[in-house]
């Protein structure tokens, strides 16, 4: 039996119906079309399903679209929509300058926790974002690249915040 849920999707209201046991990603992915938000593991250990609810990252295969009733939700296809959909966020920008991707099945993830990191720890370091993306994993780059892009894309969003 559906039941109805409103939250809010990338800025814009949205109104459906889930079964009890639709999962956030599945809700996404599936009624929304939002295909950015990635399954990989289902099992909340590798992070290609993180999204933002309610400012705070979260991985969207380990929580039920019920649950984010009244919420606020951004996914990786949202991220940019302060620049009203025209450009790339800054935390994006980065990722493609330093290579930080290669298959990119992890990307989306990577992105959204690492701009999550940023609004919590605005000066964090190296370590500390390697610590912090222990939840993210990704079978290419080694994290090298991934941390060059997060402490870039640290700075461009303490700039736009300027």
């Amino acid at each position: 039996m559906a039941i109805p849920i409103r939250l809010t999707v990338n800025g814009k209201p949205v109104d459906a119906q889930v079964e009890p046991n639709t999962l956030l990603v599945q809700f996404l992915r599936e009624q929304l079309r939002l295909t950015g938000t990635h399954v990989g593991c289902d099992t909340a250990q590798c992070g290609a399903c993180t999204v933002h609810l309610d400012g705070r990252a979260v991985k969207s295969c380990n929580i039920l679209a019920l649950q984010a009733d009244g919420a606020t939700v951004t996914t990786i296809e949202g991220l940019a929509g302060d620049k009203g959909g025209n450009g790339l966020h800054p935390m994006q920008e980065a990722f493609r300058e330093c290579h930080g991707l290669q298959c990119g099945f992890c990307t989306p993830g990577m992105v959204m926790s690492a701009t999550a990191l940023v609004q919590e720890h605005p000066d964090a370091d190296a370590a500390t974002i390697r610590k912090h993306l222990e939840g993210n994993l990704c079978r290419c780059t080694g994290y090298h690249n991934i941390v060059r892009a997060v402490q870039q894309g640290q700075a461009g969003m303490q700039s736009s915040a300027e």
